[in-house]
Protein backbone atom coordinates (compact mmCIF):
# COMPACT_ATOMS: atom_id res chain seq x y z
CA UNK A 1 0.00 0.00 0.00
CA UNK A 2 3.06 2.24 0.50
CA UNK A 3 4.57 1.89 -2.48
CA UNK A 4 1.07 2.34 -4.58
CA UNK A 5 0.77 5.41 -2.23
CA UNK A 6 4.18 6.79 -3.23
CA UNK A 7 3.77 6.09 -6.74
CA UNK A 8 0.62 8.07 -6.75
CA UNK A 9 2.56 11.48 -5.09
CA UNK A 10 5.37 10.91 -7.62
CA UNK A 11 2.68 11.08 -10.69
CA UNK A 12 0.73 14.01 -9.01
CA UNK A 13 4.24 16.31 -9.44
CA UNK A 14 5.72 14.96 -12.14
CA UNK A 15 2.18 16.06 -13.82
CA UNK A 16 1.94 19.08 -11.89
CA UNK A 17 5.79 19.88 -13.33
CA UNK A 18 4.37 20.17 -16.92
CA UNK A 19 2.11 23.14 -15.99
CA UNK A 20 5.16 25.19 -14.88
CA UNK A 21 7.11 26.58 -17.71
CA UNK A 22 9.67 29.84 -18.14
CA UNK A 23 8.75 32.12 -20.89
CA UNK A 24 9.72 35.25 -21.82
CA UNK A 25 8.14 38.33 -24.20
CA UNK A 26 8.98 37.29 -27.80
CA UNK A 27 10.07 40.31 -29.89
CA UNK A 28 8.71 40.12 -33.70
CA UNK A 29 10.65 43.21 -34.71
CA UNK A 30 13.54 41.47 -35.11
CA UNK A 31 12.07 39.95 -38.46
CA UNK A 32 12.50 43.13 -39.82
CA UNK A 33 15.97 43.51 -39.57
CA UNK A 34 16.44 39.82 -41.06
CA UNK A 35 18.41 39.86 -44.50
CA UNK A 36 18.55 36.91 -46.29
CA UNK A 37 21.31 36.19 -48.98
CA UNK A 38 21.13 32.85 -51.01
CA UNK A 39 23.30 31.65 -53.26
CA UNK A 40 22.51 30.30 -56.83
CA UNK A 41 24.66 28.00 -59.24
CA UNK A 42 23.11 26.93 -62.31
CA UNK A 43 24.39 25.37 -65.52
CA UNK A 44 24.42 28.50 -68.20
CA UNK A 45 24.81 27.16 -71.82
CA UNK A 46 26.71 23.82 -73.26
CA UNK A 47 27.73 22.28 -76.60
CA UNK A 48 29.46 20.13 -78.16
CA UNK A 49 30.44 20.67 -82.32
CA UNK A 50 32.42 17.80 -83.30
CA UNK A 51 35.25 18.38 -86.32
CA UNK A 52 33.22 17.21 -89.11
CA UNK A 53 30.24 20.19 -88.66
CA UNK A 54 33.06 22.86 -90.01
CA UNK A 55 34.09 21.27 -93.11
CA UNK A 56 35.59 23.46 -95.56
CA UNK A 57 38.43 24.04 -97.50
CA UNK A 58 40.64 25.88 -95.12
CA UNK A 59 38.73 29.30 -95.18
CA UNK A 60 36.96 30.32 -92.51
CA UNK A 61 33.60 29.64 -91.19
CA UNK A 62 30.67 31.27 -89.22
CA UNK A 63 28.30 28.72 -86.81
CA UNK A 64 25.52 30.35 -85.02
CA UNK A 65 23.20 29.20 -82.16
CA UNK A 66 20.48 31.10 -80.31
CA UNK A 67 19.00 30.22 -77.00
CA UNK A 68 16.24 31.62 -75.01
CA UNK A 69 16.95 33.19 -71.27
CA UNK A 70 14.24 33.94 -69.90
CA UNK A 71 15.45 33.92 -65.83
CA UNK A 72 14.66 37.67 -65.67
CA UNK A 73 10.90 37.69 -66.59
CA UNK A 74 10.57 36.70 -63.00
CA UNK A 75 9.84 39.70 -60.48
CA UNK A 76 11.23 38.39 -57.61
CA UNK A 77 14.71 37.30 -59.59
CA UNK A 78 14.83 40.78 -60.75
CA UNK A 79 14.63 42.33 -57.90
CA UNK A 80 16.59 40.05 -55.67
CA UNK A 81 19.56 39.88 -57.44
CA UNK A 82 23.03 42.06 -56.67
CA UNK A 83 25.76 39.94 -58.09
CA UNK A 84 25.91 37.41 -61.64
CA UNK A 85 29.22 35.61 -62.38
CA UNK A 86 29.53 33.73 -65.21
CA UNK A 87 32.18 30.83 -66.04
CA UNK A 88 33.04 30.06 -69.71
CA UNK A 89 35.36 26.35 -69.92
CA UNK A 90 35.89 26.04 -73.94
CA UNK A 91 37.98 22.57 -74.98
CA UNK A 92 39.34 22.37 -78.38
CA UNK A 93 40.76 19.24 -79.99
CA UNK A 94 40.29 20.14 -83.62
CA UNK A 95 43.68 20.92 -85.83
CA UNK A 96 42.01 24.66 -86.09
CA UNK A 97 41.75 27.53 -84.15
CA UNK A 98 38.39 29.43 -83.07
CA UNK A 99 36.56 32.29 -81.67
CA UNK A 100 33.36 32.34 -79.72
CA UNK A 101 31.66 35.24 -79.60
CA UNK A 102 28.35 35.21 -77.08
CA UNK A 103 26.34 38.24 -77.28
CA UNK A 104 23.34 39.44 -74.35
CA UNK A 105 20.84 40.41 -76.57
CA UNK A 106 17.64 42.55 -75.23
CA UNK A 107 13.74 41.96 -76.70
CA UNK A 108 14.35 43.80 -79.80
CA UNK A 109 17.28 41.50 -80.48
CA UNK A 110 19.54 44.41 -79.74
CA UNK A 111 22.81 43.62 -78.90
CA UNK A 112 24.08 44.82 -75.45
CA UNK A 113 27.24 43.30 -74.61
CA UNK A 114 29.87 40.84 -76.71
CA UNK A 115 32.22 38.77 -75.33
CA UNK A 116 34.81 37.21 -77.66
CA UNK A 117 36.67 34.24 -76.59
CA UNK A 118 39.98 33.58 -78.52
CA UNK A 119 40.35 29.61 -78.43
CA UNK A 120 44.01 28.08 -80.02
CA UNK A 121 43.85 25.42 -82.56
CA UNK A 122 44.54 22.11 -80.92
CA UNK A 123 48.53 20.74 -81.12
CA UNK A 124 48.04 17.31 -79.39
CA UNK A 125 48.48 18.28 -75.26
CA UNK A 126 45.44 19.28 -73.44
CA UNK A 127 43.63 22.34 -75.19
CA UNK A 128 40.90 23.21 -71.96
CA UNK A 129 40.85 27.23 -71.75
CA UNK A 130 39.31 28.33 -68.07
CA UNK A 131 38.34 32.25 -69.18
CA UNK A 132 38.18 34.99 -66.54
CA UNK A 133 35.09 35.04 -64.75
CA UNK A 134 32.71 37.57 -66.28
CA UNK A 135 31.23 39.89 -63.07
CA UNK A 136 28.10 41.52 -63.37
CA UNK A 137 27.38 44.03 -61.41
CA UNK A 138 25.87 47.81 -60.71
CA UNK A 139 25.42 49.11 -64.34
CA UNK A 140 26.50 45.95 -66.29
CA UNK A 141 24.00 43.96 -64.04
CA UNK A 142 21.35 46.03 -65.57
CA UNK A 143 22.32 44.95 -68.94
CA UNK A 144 22.10 41.47 -67.33
CA UNK A 145 18.92 41.69 -66.44
CA UNK A 146 17.42 43.49 -69.89
CA UNK A 147 19.02 40.09 -72.10
CA UNK A 148 16.43 37.69 -72.80
CA UNK A 149 18.38 35.80 -75.92
CA UNK A 150 22.22 34.27 -75.40
CA UNK A 151 23.69 34.45 -79.32
CA UNK A 152 26.74 32.36 -79.84
CA UNK A 153 28.79 33.17 -82.86
CA UNK A 154 31.78 30.85 -83.50
CA UNK A 155 34.27 31.71 -86.06
CA UNK A 156 37.19 29.27 -87.70
CA UNK A 157 40.42 30.90 -88.13
CA UNK A 158 42.34 29.96 -91.85
CA UNK A 159 43.94 26.57 -91.53
CA UNK A 160 44.00 23.04 -92.24
CA UNK A 161 40.86 21.85 -94.56
CA UNK A 162 38.27 19.97 -92.39
CA UNK A 163 36.29 17.07 -94.17
CA UNK A 164 33.73 14.39 -92.87
CA UNK A 165 37.10 12.32 -91.47
CA UNK A 166 37.94 15.44 -89.27
CA UNK A 167 38.30 14.20 -85.72
CA UNK A 168 37.96 16.24 -82.56
CA UNK A 169 35.37 18.75 -81.14
CA UNK A 170 34.49 22.02 -79.68
CA UNK A 171 33.00 21.95 -76.60
CA UNK A 172 31.76 24.88 -74.53
CA UNK A 173 30.01 24.74 -71.08
CA UNK A 174 29.70 27.39 -68.98
CA UNK A 175 27.83 28.11 -65.98
CA UNK A 176 26.44 31.14 -63.61
CA UNK A 177 25.96 32.26 -59.86
CA UNK A 178 23.52 34.10 -59.03
CA UNK A 179 24.24 36.27 -55.55
CA UNK A 180 20.74 37.45 -54.02
CA UNK A 181 19.86 39.19 -51.13
CA UNK A 182 16.74 39.36 -49.09
CA UNK A 183 15.21 41.87 -47.11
Amino acid sequence: MKVNFINRIFKILLLSSLFFSCSSDLDFDQTKDLKLEPVFVANLAYFNVPATQFTNSGGGQIAFDEQGFDIFKEKFFRDNLVKAELDFEIENTIIRAFTVDILLLDANNQILETNSYPIPAYSGSSNIINYPTEVFENQRLDLLKNTVKLAFFVRMAPGPALDQNSTGSLKLRSGAIAYMEIQ
